[in-house]
C-alpha cells in the first residue's frame, strides 16, 4: 500500500504581511507548525517527521529572523520538489508598501532591515530581496485590503479539505453563581429567575439531570416561554460566530449553586443544538455541596 504523501506549505513574504495569522490558520487545519526555522535545518527536521510516520501536513515560516534565508530557501525549495513523497507548496503573504508602513507606525516596531533607520526602506529593500521567492511561489496572497478573518478565509479556501475544515463546536456549561461566573464563557444566561427545586424537599439532594428535578423546572409557568425564546436568539446569532471565523463558543447557564436550574436547562439546551452543531455538555459544579443557609 502506498504511504501518504507528507504536505509542506512553506510560509514567507513580507514582514508585517500576515504571516503569525497564517500560521493559527493552519494550526486550525491540522498542521504542524514551525516559526521560524532557519532553512538549513530543515532537511533533517524533514527526516525525523518522516521517520515519525504520523505527521502529514506541515507549516513552516521561513522569514528575514533566519538569516541567511534567500539563498537556502531557493535551494531547499528546489531539493523538496525533486522528492515524490513531499508535496511542496510555497504561500507568499504581501501588502502595499503603504499599507506595510502603516502596520508598523501602528505596532512600533522597527523593520529588521531598516533597524535604525526609516521603515519605508526597509519595507522596499525587503522587496527587492524577496523578489526571487514570490515568483516561485505557487500561493500569492495581498492582504492589503483583507481583515484577519478573511485572511483565514482565504488560507482556508486554499489548503483546507472536508476533513480538515475545523468544525464550529458549542460548548454548554451550567455553573453556580456563588462559585463565580466561568472566565471562558462567550454568552452567559442567568436563570435565578426559575423556582428553585433547592426548596422542595425531595428534590434538595438531587441534580437537575434527574428526571424528577428536569420535569419540575421544565414544568414551570415561566420556562418554556423563556427557554423558547432564549433557544431562537441563539440559533439566529450563531451563524453569525461563524461567518467571523468563531471555531468555538461557550454558552454559560448559571443559578444559585449550578445544581438545579442551570444543569436542567443546560441539558436540554445542549441536546437542542447538538441537533445543528458539535456539541458538548458539562456541568462545572453540579457536585459541589452548597456551603450557605440562604439562597437567592
Amino acid at each position: 500500500m502506498k504511504n501518504e504523501s507528507l504536505q509542506l506549505v512553506v510560509v514567507t513574504g513580507m514582514s508585517g504581511a500576515g504571516k503569525t495569522v497564517a500560521m493559527q490558520s493552519f494550526e486550525d487545519l491540522g498542521f504542524f507548525c514551525v516559526d521560524n526555522m532557519p532553512p538549513a535545518l530543515l532537511p533533517k527536521f524533514w527526516e525525523l517527521i518522516k521517520e515519525n510516520g504520523k505527521i502529514k501536513k506541515v507549516a513552516l515560516v521561513v522569514d528575514l529572523r533566519s538569516r541567511g534565508f534567500y539563498d537556502q530557501i531557493l535551494t531547499m525549495l528546489s531539493g523538496n520538489g525533486s522528492d515524490q513523497e513531499i508535496k511542496t507548496d510555497v504561500l507568499f503573504l504581501d501588502a502595499t508598501d503603504k499599507e506595510l508602513v502603516a502596520r508598523y507606525k501602528e505596532t512600533r516596531r522597527a523593520h529588521p532591515l531598516a533597524m535604525d533607520g526609516r521603515v519605508a526602506d526597509g519595507v522596499r529593500k525587503e522587496r527587492e530581496l524577496l523578489a526571487p521567492i514570490k515568483s516561485e511561489a505557487q500561493i500569492v496572497i495581498d492582504t492589503t485590503d483583507l481583515t484577519p478573518r478573511e485572511l483565514r478565509a482565504n488560507i482556508f479556501e486554499h489548503f483546507s479539505t472536508n476533513k480538515t475544515i475545523p468544525k464550529f463546536h458549542v460548548e454548554v456549561v451550567s455553573f453556580g453563581y456563588k462559585y463565580g461566573i466561568p472566565i471562558d464563557a462567550d454568552i452567559i444566561m442567568d436563570v435565578r429567575f426559575l423556582p428553585n427545586p433547592y426548596y422542595v424537599p425531595e428534590l434538595k439532594d438531587k441534580l437537575g439531570t434527574d428526571r424528577a428535578v428536569y420535569n419540575y423546572v421544565m414544568n414551570q409557568p415561566a420556562t418554556e416561554q423563556f427557554y423558547q425564546d432564549y433557544l431562537k436568539l441563539l440559533t439566529d446569532i450563531m451563524p453569525g460566530y461563524q461567518r467571523e471565523g468563531k471555531s468555538n463558543l461557550t454558552i454559560a447557564i448559571g443559578c444559585t449553586g449550578g445544581q438545579h436550574r442551570s444543569v436542567a436547562i443546560a441539558e436540554r439546551l445542549g441536546k437542542d443544538l447538538s441537533e445543528h452543531y458539535v456539541t458538548h455538555i458539562s456541568h462545572r459544579d453540579a457536585n459541589k455541596r452548597k456551603e450557605t443557609v440562604n439562597r437567592s
